[in-house]
């Protein structure tokens, strides 16, 4: 006898937290191999360790902005990359300056790591909501 489930959750997580690893691991892979002159191993060592953190971290996320979205209701480009921006950094500061911390970062680091990471969040926040987005439409989930 089969058994057959459909669990919409669990859909829409695979469906957000693949997006993440994919989005992700490409944008961070070019710039750690172009940008920081990181060799190809240390690149795929560091891809390695951050497919964890993006499994654990994809689907709140995501949960997170879509929210937000639908509680701020963005009516043209400008708001809806506003509202990227605010969700994403908002969201993404708590969890890498606690990743820091435990990494063995002092405040100062921390602080300054953060500062400089906020500008390639507020870069990637709209490319990747929309990226989020298409693929949801895609699997036909509905975006915010």
């Amino acid at each position: 006898m089969s058994v057959s489930c459909y669990c919409p959750s669990m859909r829409v997580f695979i469906v957000d937290t693949t997006s993440t690893v994919v989005f992700f691991t490409v944008v961070a892979t070019l710039t750690e191999l172009f940008i920081a002159g990181m060799t190809p191993a240390e690149v795929l060592t560091t891809r390695l360790m951050m497919v964890p953190m993006m499994i654990v971290t994809a689907r709140p996320y995501t949960s997170w902005r879509d929210w937000l979205l639908r509680r701020i209701r963005p009516r043209g480009r400008l708001s809806a990359a506003i509202s990227d921006i605010a969700a994403f950094v908002s969201f993404q500061v708590p969890v890498y300056g606690t990743t820091l911390l435990i990494a063995g970062a002092s405040g100062q680091e921390a602080l300054l790591a953060i500062v400089s990471a906020i500008i390639f969040m507020i870069l990637l926040a709209r490319p990747f909501g929309l990226f989020v987005d298409r693929v949801k439409r895609l699997f036909s989930i509905s975006a915010p």
